[in-house]
């Protein structure tokens, strides 16, 4: 089985999927953070495809960059600036041939992720 890797995004402030927002996916090396993959949610809160297809996947660890700023400024839930939460970094390691699934749950005012399935 080849690994691959997706995320999807659900509003929890809503109830419902993260429609429009941007994800940004990163390979880091050491200190270095080289961008690999950038996608918009659909309306599902899910990337139309992986964000990390089988055939780029590699072990090793990676960022998942969500632009929640712009989401919650384009849905009406921002508060004054400085948001709260702006962009959410998600590291995480990836160390075997397996389907990864990393989710975002968000609300203006706290996020949390897991291993999905």
């Amino acid at each position: 089985m080849s690994g691959y890797l997706t995320t999807h995004v659900l509003d929890t402030a809503r109830g419902g999927p993260a429609a429009g927002l941007t994800i940004a996916l990163y390979k880091v090396t050491g200190n270095d953070h080289r961008k690999i993959a950038e996608m918009v949610t659909n309306a599902d809160g899910r990337t139309d495809a992986p964000i990390l297809p089988a055939d780029q996947f590699q072990t090793g660890t990676y960022e998942l960059v969500f632009f929640a700023g712009d989401y919650l400024r384009a849905s009406g839930q921002a508060g004054a600036d400085p948001l709260f939460l702006d962009q959410v970094p998600i590291r995480f390691g990836m160390s075997e041939e397996d389907h990864y699934h990393v989710p975002l749950l968000l609300s203006p005012f706290g996020y949390s992720t897991y291993r999905g399935s």
